[in-house]
């Protein structure tokens, strides 16, 4: 998504199977496993994930819904 010092910033969309695990938690493991950058400085959990006909994840929709 946007960020107005970074020009963008990683954020991650989450569907998860039942109850969520804490953020704390899914930021924590993915520290473990990705290099800093690339680790979401916001975990946003969904319902739903945004697609379109060919059932790919529509990107601009959720850059659009977690950049307010």
């Amino acid at each position: 998504v946007p960020d107005p010092d970074f020009g963008e910033r990683v954020v991650a969309a989450v569907k998860p199977d039942g109850t969520p695990p804490p953020e704390a938690d899914i930021i924590a493991a993915l520290k473990q496993r990705l290099a800093g950058y690339k680790v979401p400085k916001e975990i946003h959990f969904v319902d739903d994930l945004p697609r379109n006909v060919m059932g790919k994840v529509q990107k601009n929709e959720l850059r659009e819904r977690f950049s307010r």
